[in-house]
């Protein structure tokens, strides 16, 4: 069950292969979420187990017993993640304002033309629904 929490949780990158394996698919077993990790991680198995103890401390995942197996679930949906990866972000690189950061994306990051009118459209969608 994927929960919506408070408060703005950090993932690191190592957590972010995870969740991500365990997103596309769950509940999940500490096997299967190692066979889902992009090619180029070659963890042991005592790792990923190390790595889930953490998320699981974090209220980020849910771990149950079958068995003599652990059962994983994802507490935060993939769109909560990433509002907070955002706000991070936001707070340590623009000092929490999304004015810079808008400014940043469009201005220093040479936004296609079709990307420009993508948020463009995005941004008068969100005004008309409010």
């Amino acid at each position: 069950m994927i929960v919506e929490g408070e408060g703005l949780m950090r993932l690191s990158e190592s957590e972010w292969q995870i969740m991500n394996a365990l997103w596309q698919r769950y509940p999940a077993s500490a096997r299967e979420l190692i066979e889902r990790l992009p090619k180029n991680i070659n963890w042991a198995y005592t790792t990923l187990k190390t790595m889930l103890t953490r998320l699981v401390a974090k209220n980020v995942v849910s771990e149950r017993k079958r068995a003599n197996t652990s059962i994983y679930e994802p507490l935060i949906t993939r769109s909560k993640a990433r509002r907070n990866a955002l706000q991070s972000l936001m707070d340590q690189a623009f000092d929490g304002a999304m004015g810079p950061l808008m400014h940043f994306l469009i201005e220093d990051q040479k936004l296609s033309k079709k990307q420009r009118q993508e948020l463009l459209q995005l941004l008068q969608n969100e005004n008309s629904e409010k």
